[in-house]
């Protein structure tokens, strides 16, 4: 069976009240055409799983200013001073972790790994009510892992089995967050057969991409 859809036939699958991760570091890496077809619907309460949300009318900024997202999990969002204003604004509920403890906790959610223990955050708000354990003398918390829904993920190429690989630092969140979803989507910019792809160069097997979406015009 063909994993290759539209944008529009897979944002269909994406119900109200969803989790969701998204792929990118700031708009790169982010699938911007699956996030743009996402907007055209009529979802709402949607927990995002991503780096950032986006800029103001950019990437998942747009989902924000359409208020469609009811919580964010993620490292870095003052860059999109909307995103700041819904959060004071009690229209946004935030979770922020540090940028490698969200990471090691996709990473984890994918592995099949209860939770890990960390000394980063340590005596931070960030590590109120969760559990504290002090190892060798040193104070950790602990973390854990995190799943999704759906994983909306951009892959630079994939041949028609959904095998992937990435461009460059454009690589940043996807390869873990496939390993983390229910139902994972890549957005790709190009498509090759079976075969064409090098096995040194794959970087996300296909038998964790349910759907490959082709970025228009490509």
């Amino acid at each position: 069976m063909s994993k290759l859809i539209t944008c529009k036939e897979a944002v269909k699958k994406v119900k109200s009240g969803s989790r969701i991760m998204v792929g990118g570091f700031g708009l790169v890496g982010s699938p911007l055409e699956l996030i743009a077809a996402l907007a055209k619907t009529e979802v709402k309460d949607l927990e995002i799983i991503s780096n950032n949300l986006g800029e103001p009318g950019k990437g998942l900024g747009v989902l924000v200013r359409q208020k469609k997202v009811k919580k964010a999990i993620g490292s870095y969002f003052t860059s999109n001073p909307e995103v700041v204003k819904a959060y004071q604004d009690k229209e946004l509920d935030v979770e922020l972790l540090p940028q490698g403890t969200m990471s090691e906790a996709i990473r984890a959610g994918g592995a099949g790994i209860g939770g890990f223990y960390t000394p980063v955050s340590v005596g931070t708000k960030i590590a109120e009510n969760k559990e504290e354990r002090t190892l060798n003398g040193k104070k950790y918390v602990f973390q854990e892992p995190i799943k999704a829904d759906f994983a909306f993920i951009k892959a630079k190429s994939a041949d028609r089995l959904g095998n992937l690989i990435y461009n460059k630092s454009a690589r940043n969140f996807n390869p873990m967050m496939a390993t983390a979803a229910d139902v994972v989507i890549a957005e790709v910019d190009e498509l090759v057969e079976a075969g064409q792809l090098s096995p040194e160069e794959i970087v996300t097997p296909h038998l964790y991409v349910d759907y490959i979406v082709v970025k228009e015009g490509n």
